[in-house]
């Protein structure tokens, strides 16, 4: 009935309803800074789309033309060591870095122990896919660290933090955690579209291995250098403000993951594939194109737990849906 009515509803109406919706997150906001150059008056911007935030800095410093010759700087200074710098430097280039045997896979196993007591009493509800009988449990599950605290040992694990704040030039602010249990099969996008920050890339995602990932599996593919493409927010795909508001969902697969793959096509861009050991952790820019690829063996899992994580003090909203994300 609610979304039917909405449905229905002139667009000042809508933006409206949504400022609504947002009202206890935006109060939350109010009472945080954020490091932007240029300030925004959330409480009267209706919708978060990403035309309708200004253009700002200051832009990542691993994002900027001179990055390279900053590392070097950095490096000579003695400010960085020479591993790190190796890191910015691949960071800048693929817009991702690969940490094998980050995690001991004893630790990884302890989480993931504690994941499978959760599901077995019933406390983190998932169900059997339908895909094929004797199968792995539904392919994700957000905010586990919500349901399953030991999950907070990786997305707070400070050896990561130590690495995020290398690459963002400021502290890392936990925000979310997806468990996978099977292989996504997602198409190629970018994290830009569905968590935006302001100013603008000022996100990264993590992808821990909770077991070897076999190449059935559908492991995880991306795109080396992707993160320096435009962002293709959801205006630059034909996406109205009122699709946003309505039926966001439908229109991302109707228009984005459309034009996504046809950007692929036409900068003949190559992928890579993912299967890492139990323990890895891939860290990705917020603008790099990357999904699931096809699961050749259903049977098989590919457990992995997804952090993302924005700059402390950064504007996080869902370009996508139009709305604000959470506050904390």
């Amino acid at each position: 009935m609610k979304d039917t009515l909405r449905r229905h509803l002139p667009l000042p109406a809508l933006l409206a309803w949504r400022r609504f919706k947002n009202r206890p997150l935006l109060s939350a906001w109010a009472r945080r800074p954020c490091f932007a150059d240029t300030p925004v008056d959330l409480e009267s911007m209706g919708l978060f789309r990403r035309e309708r935030f200004p253009e700002s800095g200051p832009v990542p410093w691993l994002d900027r033309d001179d990055a390279l010759e900053r590392i070097d700087l950095k490096l000579r200074r003695g400010e960085i060591t020479d591993l790190e710098a190796s890191l910015c430097r691949k960071w800048h280039r693929d817009g991702f870095v690969h940490l094998a045997g980050f995690l001991a896979p004893d630790f990884v196993a302890e989480i993931w122990q504690a994941v499978e007591e959760a599901m077995a009493s019933g406390v983190l509800p998932v169900r059997p896919e339908a895909m094929v009988e004797d199968g792995p449990y539904e392919d994700r599950f957000q905010d586990l660290h919500l349901r399953v605290s030991e999950v907070s040992k990786i997305l707070r694990h400070n050896g990561i933090l130590q690495i995020l704040q290398l690459l963002f030039g400021r502290p890392a602010h936990p925000f979310q955690t997806i468990a996978f249990f099977a292989g996504s099969q997602q198409p190629a996008h970018s994290d830009s579209i569905h968590m935006t920050t302001y100013p603008e890339g000022y996100l990264v995602g993590t992808w821990t291995a909770m077991e070897d990932i076999h190449p059935d599996s559908g492991p995880l593919v991306y795109y080396p250098g992707s993160h320096r493409w435009p962002f293709y927010s959801a205006k630059v795909v034909g996406i109205t403000e009122r699709e946003s508001l309505v039926s966001y969902q439908e229109a991302y697969n109707r228009k984005y993951e459309p034009f996504i793959q046809e950007i692929i096509d036409q900068r003949q861009a190559e992928a890579e594939v993912f299967t890492p050991n139990q323990g890895d952790v891939l860290v990705w820019h917020a603008n790099l194109l990357h999904g699931g690829t096809a699961r050749q063996d259903p049977k098989r899992s590919r457990k992995s737990v997804v952090c993302h994580y924005t700059a402390r003090d950064a504007v996080c909203y869902h370009d996508i849906s139009a709305s604000l994300a959470r506050a904390d």
